[in-house]
């Protein structure tokens, strides 16, 4: 809460004031994309690097070379995300993708914003949407369907009413980047580790948005794919829903881009991948499990998803 020098400058007439030396911009991107580009240099041979956000003035316009969350830690505070308005509570979590463009909004006494920023460029949006989505084929629909074929995710807002095991994750993180005890850094490095699983387990896609009757019948068929994938058949859900099988069939594969089957193959491989990789239980009994009945279709697919045998899965995790 204390008040810096340059905030104290920022009060004086409410003008921002920059804080971060010139050598840390990428004067090329910056040129190129007519917007502040800040680099890598700020890390210093870091791979994070932690500042509260200077109060009493707008931010302007700029982006980054990197991932940056932004952690509402006290108050609220509005900014402008790729054109589009933010609006953060206390608790709040704004995750902003590599080269988007934001602006912050004025912060009061009362507000305190926490940038916090990673050097690793594998750290992106794309990376948790593919992590969900390699979970569930309802999860690849939905983000797909919300994105579209030609748009990319550029941030992701976490509210502050579910999220409390990523505020907590981000407080450890503030707290040994800050106190500086022995360790911190290998510390902060499994936290980040921790935090990335704990994004993608509370990333939630907005169902509720306005689809076509044949596109709520498909994410039906996708739930049913989801939550009963060892025993559910077409012919089972054409009589449930009270449909033609071929009519569903035919609805099932223009919606989701794939037929029933392949589908619904791809949800038992990523169950048993999930088996293959957090158990012990021997492939057989997997495969079993999901409700493949022929061992060396199992093989042939499992290899085709995920490009090496069921074996040398089970190898890498324990790597």
């Amino acid at each position: 809460m204390k008040t810096t020098p340059l905030e104290r400058e920022q009060l004086k007439n409410l003008e921002f004031h920059n804080d971060l030396p010139i050598d840390v911009y990428d004067s090329a991107l910056s040129q190129k994309e007519r917007t502040p580009i800040i680099g890598n240099a700020l890390f210093k041979n870091k791979n994070i690097y932690v500042s509260k956000h200077n109060r009493y003035a707008e931010y302007p316009t700029h982006s980054h070379t990197f991932l940056e969350i932004n952690y509402m830690l006290r108050g609220s505070c509005d900014e402008v995300v790729e054109g589009q308005p933010v609006h953060l509570e206390q608790g709040d979590v704004l995750l902003l993708d590599v080269g988007c463009k934001h602006s912050v909004g004025y912060l009061g006494t009362n507000d305190l914003l926490i940038n916090i920023l990673f050097q690793d460029k594998e750290i992106n949006l794309d990376l948790l949407s593919d992590l969900r989505s390699s979970k569930s084929v309802l999860y690849d629909f939905l983000i797909n369907r919300k994105m579209g074929d030609d748009s990319k995710l550029h941030y992701l807002v976490f509210g502050h009413e579910s999220q409390s095991e990523v505020q907590e994750t981000l407080d450890r993180i503030i707290e040994e980047y800050f106190l500086e005890r022995d360790f911190s850094d290998t510390i902060i490095v499994s936290y980040l580790s921790i935090l990335i699983a704990q994004l993608v387990r509370n990333y939630k896609i907005d169902t509720q948005i306005s689809m076509s009757k044949s596109q709520e019948i498909a994410v039906q068929l996708l739930k049913e794919i989801n939550t009963n994938y060892k025993d559910v058949t077409l012919e089972k859900l054409a009589a449930k829903y009270d449909y033609n099988r071929n009519y569903l069939s035919n609805l099932f594969k223009r919606e989701v881009g794939d037929t029933f089957s392949n589908v619904l193959t791809k949800q038992r491989l990523m169950k048993a991948n999930i088996l293959i990789t957090s158990t012990n239980l021997p492939v057989s009994k997997i495969i079993k499990e999901v409700g493949i009945k022929n061992r060396t279709f199992f093989y042939k697919k499992y290899i085709s998803l995920y490009k090496v045998a069921p074996s040398a899965s089970r190898k890498k995790t324990l790597q």
